[in-house]
């Protein structure tokens, strides 16, 4: 049976743009949501919780780089329904 042979540049080229291992939309969210706190509560405690905020980032982009935007991504097309509460799922009419 013949095998498939990877090359890493393939790899390297489906992969999302990625900066401290989390893609970069995550990184310009986590930044403003930092950005935010320190105008808000004008602290250093801030710096913690965007480290926190980003290892937790990490966390999710090891085993798929994709996790963020795919979450993004089906919040934004599939929002919650009024009765979800009721049914426990959304529903759409057709």
């Amino acid at each position: 049976m013949d095998h498939l042979e990877r090359t890493p540049i393939f790899t390297a080229l489906t992969r999302p743009l990625m900066f401290a291992g989390v893609t970069y939309n995550y990184f310009i969210i986590n930044a403003v949501i930092a950005a935010e706190l320190f105008l808000i509560f004008r602290s250093a405690w801030v710096l913690p919780v965007a480290l926190l905020i980003h290892g937790i980032g990490v966390l999710l982009c090891l085993r798929e780089p994709r996790t963020i935007d795919l979450w993004l991504m089906r919040i934004g097309r599939c929002p919650r329904v009024r009765n979800y509460d009721i049914w426990r799922c959304n529903s759409y009419r057709p």
